[in-house]
């Protein structure tokens, strides 16, 4: 049995929520509702935070609000537990999110590589989504159960490419949910009108992303409440989930022992190659190096400092206007899904 399930859903937004609910209501029954991570979350129900946030969705992005009421309907729950956990990260620093990039860019290609960290507990429960919503755009995403695409890996029918790592920032504010922003990506048409959409709109929660499209360079996008910060890539970047750009990475934030190493080790292994112009490193090599037992960059231990584990790697690569992809149950497997755009192969 595969660790990583493929799901085709299409119809209204409405219709796509109702379909992934039903796809994660077993897995959120047995595995989050009985959970500490559930009961911690569960005191902001009822809170003048998530109503402020839930009128905001509604108004700015009433698609994405059908979406959630589908989604409530599918997993038998009711709607404000359903938005509360889409919000899990812009209401709790320490929400179980991880995840590890490493992105290249050389004259004939660019590459993005990604680690998807999450809850332990989810593992074999989680999806490849192919999803085309009635009157928007076609998108392929990692899916957890219970949970909106888009703020983990995906691609949509533009070839615009988001990968998403966690920032627990200790400043969030209502706004926008960054969950909800990072769906909406993946109805634009390009980096420049996703850079614009999250410059667009008031945020909560924090986030980095790394961006790219069949016309664009890779981009490294961190945003949190305050501020939008925008770096290309024009050889080797490395990010684990906290913020590390100049104009970012002041804010206030948790940056646990896991993603601090993570970000070391990262680092120290793309050394060498930073100082040869246009050289490449072996990405899936890079996301599987488990050298330290404590802060592994392939994240598997029952044991994890983070309570996260590594529940697939995407590789992206990008040779000239052509994207193809691959999915992996570890960076040293075979692929479990392979694609050219969202044509999987």
């Amino acid at each position: 049995m595969s660790s990583l399930h493929y799901l085709q859903i299409s119809g209204s937004h409405h219709e796509i929520g109702v379909q992934l609910g039903q796809f994660g209501a077993q897995a959120i029954h047995q595995k989050l509702l009985p959970s500490d991570t559930w009961q911690q979350l569960r005191k902001w129900l009822g809170s003048a935070e998530l109503q402020h946030m839930k009128a905001q969705v509604q108004t700015h992005f009433p698609t994405i609000w059908e979406e959630i009421e589908g989604l409530a309907v599918g997993l038998q729950l009711s709607i404000d537990e359903t938005f509360m956990w889409n919000c899990r990260g812009d209401l709790w620093a320490m929400a179980p999110d991880g995840c590890t990039t490493v992105q290249q860019a050389t004259p004939s290609h660019r590459r993005i590589t990604h680690n998807e960290d999450g809850d332990p507990s989810f593992y074999s429960h989680c999806a490849i989504v192919h999803a085309t919503p009635t009157e928007d755009t076609a998108f392929v995403s990692f899916a957890y159960p219970g949970s909106i695409p888009g703020h983990t890996f995906a691609t949509n029918v533009n070839q615009l490419v988001m990968t998403v790592n966690n920032i627990r920032s200790l400043d969030a504010k209502p706004g926008i949910p960054r969950m909800v922003l990072c769906r909406a990506i993946l109805s634009q048409p390009s980096v420049e009108a996703a850079i614009r959409l999250l410059r667009s709109h008031v945020r909560s929660g924090a986030f980095h992303l790394s961006l790219c499209d069949a016309y664009s360079s890779i981009h490294s996008v961190e945003f949190n409440r305050a501020d939008v910060s925008v770096e290309p890539i024009e050889h080797l970047g490395f990010h684990a989930n906290h913020a590390i750009h100049a104009a970012q990475r002041d804010y206030p934030q948790i940056i646990t022992g896991s993603s601090g190493y993570r970000q070391v080790q990262g680092e120290r292994l793309l050394q060498d190659a930073r100082t040869r112009p246009n050289s490449t490193v072996d990405a899936l090599a890079i996301l599987g190096n488990h050298e330290h037992d404590t802060y592994p960059i392939y994240r598997r231990e029952a044991n994890d400092s983070d309570n996260e584990n590594t529940m697939a790697t995407a590789d992206f690569l990008f040779e000239g206007h052509n994207l193809t992809w691959s999915v992996y149950d570890g960076p040293s497997r075979a692929p479990l899904f392979s694609f050219t755009g969202l044509q999987r192969n």
